[in-house]
């Protein structure tokens, strides 16, 4: 879907800046990249911030040398803002502008948001160009992003607004509750283990194995966690064996 979807750099002043946002665009499911009027660029300096893997972005870019021919054909623009004073009102968030074109993305429509160069901006004469104006927040203390971090923020949002079910991370793999017989058998082997370095007393271990059973019911104990123990127990009735039980006091 996000395939109707364009980033528009206007006047950009870095290579590496347009490099790095045509990773970005690679990140976040995004082929279209457009430079309007881009100052001294250097596709030598760019490559490598673009990387190997969005090195087909970068070099298939359409290059022109004005705003309205970049934005010809798009039904919706939004441009990029750090200045939100005077007419400039009705900003919008990243994660509204995400709603806003998720919802033309799905109606068929074709979205640019544009990004004005990074010493000064879009100017009001260029952002009236623009159905919509968008902000990102920052501390007081630096209200300035780098551009590619500036693309990489809009672009993240509206990357998630597009999954058709929301991002969950790979856990670790789901591992089965171990059962009553596997249990009783890492009883046996902890009181065993637990006998040979003399922490439980020769006389009625079964009783002093209670708080240890009762330790483990509060716990559900999973499969590896079991096979973890029963090698922790195998490896302390090793070394007693081994070294015999003075020295495995030791």
């Amino acid at each position: 879907m996000l395939d109707d979807l364009a980033v528009v750099l206007f006047r950009p002043k870095f290579p590496e800046n347009v490099g790095s946002a045509a990773r970005a665009c690679l990140n976040m499911g995004v082929n279209n990249l457009i430079l309007v009027d881009p100052y001294n660029l250097d596709l030598d300096k760019a490559r490598p911030l673009a990387t190997a893997h969005a090195k087909h972005i970068l070099e298939g870019a359409r290059i022109v040398e004005t705003l309205p021919e970049a934005l010809e054909g798009f039904t919706s623009v939004y441009g990029t803002t750090a200045r939100t004073g005077g007419w400039r009102k009705g900003i919008m968030s990243p994660s509204t502008l995400a709603g806003v074109v998720d919802e033309r993305l799905r109606d068929g429509g074709k979205i640019a948001i544009v990004f004005g160069p990074e010493d000064k901006g879009l100017t009001n004469e260029e952002t009236s160009l623009c159905s919509g104006l968008m902000t990102i927040p920052t501390s007081r203390e630096g209200t300035s992003l780098n551009l590619a971090q500036a693309v990489v923020v809009v672009l993240y949002e509206i990357f998630k607004k597009s999954l058709d079910a929301p991002f969950t991370p790979d856990g670790p793999p789901q591992e089965r509750s171990t059962t009553i017989q596997e249990q009783e058998a890492l009883f046996s082997n902890l009181q065993e283990s637990l006998l040979a370095i003399d922490f439980l007393k020769d006389d009625n271990p079964d009783y002093w194995m209670l708080p240890v059973r009762r330790f483990f019911s509060k716990i559900n104990l999973k499969r590896n966690e079991f096979n973890l123990l029963m090698g922790v127990c195998r490896q302390v009735q090793w070394f007693v064996r081994t070294y015999g039980p003075d020295k495995g006091k030791k």
